[in-house]
């Protein structure tokens, strides 16, 4: 029998929801008149990216690409693009919407990547944001919590791809 993972409450289900629907509020009231396709970054996002959506009051697009960095609790520090986007972006409001900005290599590969197709603007929203210095600016960012050094999961957040299910975020001690 395996042993129980440690966990101890980081956000519970009734705080995440209320940031997120602030979050929406937010990109709602700053895309009125346009259409952004939000990109969902796999597979750590789905959660967040499913009630984010839902708590838009615009119309907009959706898409998905999957990018891997981590081994465990420790990333490998190489990015990889396992799945890249469908749509045509240049000239369009883009949305990347992240679980966790934790050292920010992967996000700054995003954003490289999308700028090099052209875009109207890009917007980053993350439902955590680790409290570290980048050697980038993060530009038109919204953020739901940022946290503390910890390792965590739930909420989409994931352990070897475990504990993902969880309806709350948790430290993994």
């Amino acid at each position: 029998m395996k042993k129980k993972p440690n966990f101890e409450i980081l956000f519970n289900k009734a705080q995440i929801q209320k940031r997120i629907n602030q979050i929406g509020c937010s990109i709602s009231k700053n895309f009125t008149t346009e259409i952004p396709i939000l990109v969902c970054v796999l597979n750590g996002s789905f959660i967040f990216f499913a009630d984010l959506i839902r708590s838009l009051s615009i119309d907009c697009e959706i898409d998905f690409l999957k990018v891997s960095s981590y081994r465990g609790k420790k990333t490998t520090g190489k990015i990889i693009l396992e799945k890249d986007i469908s749509f045509n972006i240049s000239g369009r409001h883009i949305i990347i919407v992240e679980d966790i900005i934790d050292s920010g290599k992967t996000i700054n590969f995003l954003l490289k990547k999308f700028k090099e197709k052209n875009c109207r603007s890009i917007s980053v929203v993350a439902m955590l944001k680790k409290s570290n210095k980048f050697n980038f600016q993060l530009i038109n960012e919204y953020i739901g919590f940022e946290i503390k050094q910890e390792f965590v999961v739930g909420f989409g957040l994931d352990y070897n791809q475990r504990f993902r299910n969880l309806k709350e975020i948790y430290i993994l001690k």
